[in-house]
């Protein structure tokens, strides 16, 4: 039976990839990231797979940057109708804050139609269903192919969201509906945001699952193909073509998995050092902490599953001020060979005053003898409180939280004064596709429970139970699948009935091969 798995994280300069059998790492290598990015998963996949024998692939796991830099980038997006249920007329439309690029790529086409609930789940108003058709036969003659939908507190009640869905579907065959209720969590704008976006991205997710079937089939392999999703588990290529969204902060995530299973430590902070940036962010039973505020996402605000990160712009590439006077934030990034002066080039990087501090030995260390000591130390200084301070920022207590590194740069960190109780793994430059091939599949609940008689454990149950049956149903073995996190909220404010917002997360290894090929057959 087929048991090497591989994974692979798509970053921004470097495409990284492992071979794993069972714990133990076969091979690893770093390709440099293409334009079109499958062409470097493809260079990527030969180099590890050299001397192995396809066949004995059970599975290929991935990261990619395919939908975030679509989105940063405003290009392959489709253009969205959208369709908002609330009370018109509506003083803040979707689109008002949005970068100019974004919104002219998706387009202006917004309808808002009478329907939506209060906070506490009664109906503002029957739902306009007239009104539906109208914007419907208006959204077909304009071509659109893409429509999301939201409706006022969805969140709490459903009901007119999913009817609208319906009508739409009805009104317009072959079109694709997204609603806010399986895309973004509270926060209407937010959650609108997060539904516009995801229904932008579907065309592109049809090329990139065909993409990477593709280059994966090229390298021999038959195994069954999974992307990794923001909150570290994964989702198969079927839901990829309906919710690209939830693959945009694969990175990050992927990287703190790596990091857990690279030490064995389940709970602590976590430094992924690049080329240009570092990211700090905190693990909790092996995963990274979700967000539970807004993220901005190409410069639109948006709620749905994310890992809170702390970004600083500090990486290998980032360059030194005269003096020593700063660090970053502009970078050499991808050119560091050239430009870095332990290779022989013309700038001082934070790489240079690493290894002249102590770091590792990278490139040549004799082209640094000319560095003035005091360039070094008060560069180091300033890294080193610039870490300090995000540790600090990310952390919840006050104890001993182990603090783990990895990332390409993860050893440049060895320069720095003070932070010897940093814990550096082995392979800790590939962590992040050791984190893609470990990912698991999960399931989350989100929403709002009227408790109308039952008590809190009663709905914190029921919670758990489609949490897991969700897990179960994404390939997880029901013998082993867990609950990692559950949080409630009273929601005092909510009038007669009483409600709380439950949030329940459970994940689980796959159950088998034969249940992964079913789930990605699908």
């Amino acid at each position: 039976m087929p048991h090497l798995r591989i994974g692979i994280d798509v970053g921004g300069t470097n495409t990284d990839a492992v071979l794993l059998d069972g714990d133990t790492v076969v091979a690893w290598t770093k390709q440099p990231t293409t334009e079109d990015v499958t062409s470097g998963i493809g260079a990527a996949l030969d180099a590890v797979l050299a001397g192995s024998d396809p066949a004995e692939v059970a599975a290929v796991f991935i990261g990619t940057t395919h939908f975030i830099n679509a989105l940063a980038e405003a290009r392959g997006l489709d253009e969205v109708g959208f369709v908002r249920l609330a009370t018109p007329p509506q003083s803040i439309l979707p689109h008002h804050d949005w970068p100019s690029a974004v919104r002219d790529a998706i387009g202006e086409h917004i309808y808002v139609c009478v329907g939506g609930s209060q906070f506490d789940g009664r109906a503002l108003s029957p739902l306009d269903e007239g009104a539906l058709r109208v914007a419907a036969a208006d959204i077909g003659e304009r071509g659109l192919r893409r429509v999301a939908v939201s409706a006022v507190f969805s969140t709490v009640n459903p009901a007119h969201e999913i009817r609208a869905a319906e009508i739409l579907r009805q009104e317009l065959p072959g079109v694709s509906i997204t609603r806010s209720i399986d895309v973004g969590r509270t926060g209407l704008l937010e959650r609108e945001n997060a539904t516009i976006l995801n229904a932008s991205l579907l065309t592109l997710a049809g090329v990139v699952v065909e993409g990477l079937e593709q280059v994966v089939r090229r390298a021999g392999m038959t195994a069954p193909i999974l992307l990794s999703q923001n909150d570290g588990t994964v989702m198969t290529l079927a839901h990829v073509r309906e919710f690209p969204i939830f693959t945009i902060a694969s990175g990050p995530t992927n990287s703190m998995r790596g990091a857990s299973l690279l030490t064995g430590i389940r709970d602590g902070v976590v430094i992924d050092v690049g080329g240009t940036t570092s990211d700090v962010g905190l693990l909790q039973h092996g995963f990274p902490r979700e967000s539970t505020v807004a993220m901005s996402l190409a410069g639109v605000r948006s709620s749905f599953q994310i890992p809170d990160v702390l970004s600083l712009a500090l990486g290998g590439g980032s360059v030194v001020g005269v003096g020593g006077s700063a660090v970053g934030p502009r970078s050499v990034g991808y050119r560091i060979s050239q430009e870095a002066r332990v290779f022989g080039g013309p700038t001082v990087t934070f790489t240079d005053v690493a290894v002249a501090g102590g770091a590792p030995a990278i490139g040549d260390p004799r082209l640094l003898a000319d560095l003035p000591r005091d360039v070094v130390s008060g560069a180091l200084e300033i890294a080193r409180e610039r870490i300090v301070t995000a540790i600090e920022n990310v952390r919840i207590s006050a104890d001993d939280t182990p603090v783990i590194v990895v990332g390409g740069g993860a050893s440049l960190l060895r320069g720095l004064p003070g932070l010897d109780h940093l814990i550096i793994p082995d392979r800790a430059g590939v962590a992040n596709a050791v984190g893609a091939a470990y990912a698991e599949a999960g399931g989350e609940v989100d929403r709002v429970f009227h408790l109308d008689g039952r008590s809190r454990d009663e709905v914190i149950a029921e919670a758990k139970a489609e949490a897991i049956a969700s897990a179960v149903k994404a390939g997880a073995s029901p013998e082993t699948v867990r609950i990692i996190d559950v949080d409630d909220v009273p929601l005092t404010h909510m009038g007669g009935t009483a409600a709380i917002r439950v949030r329940v997360k459970a994940v689980g290894p796959f159950a088998s091969l034969a249940v992964e090929r079913e789930v990605v057959a699908r």
